[in-house]
Order: C-alpha cells, then structure tokens, then sequence
C-alpha cells in the first residue's frame, strides 16, 4: 500500500476510534494510534498453551504441577514437535510462586528449541473501583511485565474486565483507560508490548473497544491482542477487520459464535487469515484451541493454518 494511502488510513480509524469517547479531564494526550506497517503481511505461528487448559494444573504447588499431564516444559516440547517456531506460554500455568531461575529455565529451553516465546497473559481486570483489589490488579500487572522481559517474552495479553455491579459502564472504562495508561508507562521501560484483547465485558463489541483505544496515550508499546473467536456480534467477520489495523498480537480459533451466543458454527480460517493479511498485519499467530481432543485435533489445525499463511 503507497506510505501516503496508509497514512490516510491509519489517520482516519484513530479519528473514528477518537471520535468514540466523550472529553474527559483525563484526555491529555492523544489516543493510541495503528501500528505503522511496512505495506507487507508476515505471519508466524504460534500456539497458545490455553489449548491444552484441562490438563494444566494452574497457579499449582511444585508437586501439583509435576502430577499434571501438561506442565510448561512438556507443552514447549510439543511445540517443537509440531515444528513451530514459537509458542505463548499463558500465565495462569506457571507455579504459584514464580522465580527468576524458573523464567530463565523456560527462556533457555525455548531458545535451544528454535522456539520464540510469542507472548504471556493474564487475568487482569482494570474496571474494579480504586481500593486494595484494584492496586493488587495494577500491581499484578507489573509483575507479570517484569517476568515477560526476563524470558524475552515480546507481549502480554491484558483484559479489560467487565462493568461491577451497581456501576456504570462509562466509569469502568475510565478506570480502564486508566489502568492501561499506568501499565502502559511501566512496559515502556521494560519493552514489552500491552495488547488488549476483546475478551467480553466492555470490549465485547469493536465499538467498545475502539472507545478504550481512543483513551489510550499515545505509544508504540500498545495495541491489540486480534482474537477470532471472541466477537459475539452478527457479523463477526466484519467487526475483526475494525480492529485489525490495531493489531500487535494475534489468535485465531477454530470457532465463531453468532449474536445470541448459543450457536457456534467453524469458523472460516481462511477468511480470519485474509482479515489480519489485509491488516498487512505482521508478526504472531497463535492458534487457542479450545475444542475437545486438542492432542488429535490440534496437528491437523495447524496443517491447515500453514497452508493459508
């Protein structure tokens, strides 16, 4: 795409992305803007280790980890079995007491696999009201920012959260833009991207999370986690090409659900690839399996997510 064009283009969804959220005295700086591409798509798989989520004992003691069929260690060995290049190592099956020497075991034995480490997640929720759970979530945040930099992890999946009870949502998506900003600043000093998933709550539709974009400051650590399989909307398709553009991270599952959120159907994998290449979307793409029988199913999933990338 001509640099002109793509400017263009990127210029006018932030404006659209702006244009979302009302003024506020918290609006100081100007909102998160489209990464810059290069004009070309470069995808590269990854798998996230969510797929095998029933077999993962989480947060687990050293003993209830080792007893679990799936341990972080096993699923990189698998990883490298599949012949991937890299694999996303999602936090909530990490031990519950997380040290530097384990980090640096798990960034040693992917590099000596060939393997990247595409990213981590957490389970934060941004919209909690100011108090003691609220500075745990902000501070939980941190932490896991600081064990991304030391396995080299490049991104952390982060949440929204959803609207607490008896609030409003123009509230909580202040303290959203709110906590993002201050992780936001964080990160930077650590170089690790803040992708922000929609995930539900008050980003379950492009709309909403346009609105927390919009708020967001200005910085190149920020953007969004693109994930296929969690709009619950009329025309799923269409509303991920809305936040493609913003794409830092991505994944893909092999599931859509229509509006009512009852009926799901296979999603079209070549389409959802199409989205994020058009997106000229460069960097990982991890598969979250999160069907029935991932050891059988997951080899041939990732066949076929090869051929289309």
């Amino acid at each position: 795409m001509p640099s002109t064009r793509r400017h263009f283009l990127s210029a006018a969804a932030a404006t659209a992305a702006c244009s979302l959220v009302p003024f506020s005295s918290s609006s100081k700086v100007l909102a998160a803007d489209p990464p810059e591409r290069n004009g070309k798509s470069l995808l590269k798989l990854s798998l996230a280790a969510y797929s095998f989520n029933k077999f993962f004992a989480r947060r687990g003691t050293p003993d209830e980890i080792a007893a679990a069929e799936m341990t972080l260690e096993k699923f990189i060995d698998y990883c490298a079995e599949q012949g991937l290049g890299a694999a996303e190592l999602t936090g909530y099956y990490f031990p519950k007491e997380v040290t530097t020497e384990y980090l640096l075991s798990l960034r040693q034995q992917t590099h000596r696999l060939g393997l990247d480490i595409s990213g981590t997640a957490i389970g934060n929720d941004f919209c909690l009201v100011a108090g003691e759970a609220r500075d745990t979530q902000l501070a939980e945040c941190r932490r896991w920012i600081d064990y991304a930099a030391i396995m080299g992890a490049p991104a952390i999946r982060i949440f929204a959260g959803k609207v607490p009870k008896g609030d409003t949502e123009e509230a909580a998506v202040e303290r959203c833009i709110d906590g993002i900003n201050q992780s936001l600043d964080y990160a930077a000093t650590k170089g690790v991207f803040l992708a922000l998933e929609n995930h539900g709550g008050i980003t379950a539709t492009p709309d909403q999370l346009l609105k927390i974009i919009g708020g967001v400051k200005s910085s190149p650590w920020f953007g969004v986690n693109f994930d296929s399989g969690n709009f619950r909307t009329d025309d799923p398709y269409r509303d991920l090409e809305r936040i493609a553009p913003y794409a830092v991270n991505a994944q893909v599952k092999v599931m859509l659900h229509t509006a009512d959120r009852k009926k799901a159907y296979p999603a079209d994998l070549s389409k959802v690839i199409r989205i994020l290449q058009n997106a000229n979307y460069r960097g990982y793409v991890a598969l979250e399996f999160e069907e029935r029988n991932p050891f059988e199913e997951i080899p041939k999933v990732l066949t076929q997510l090869r051929d289309l990338v």
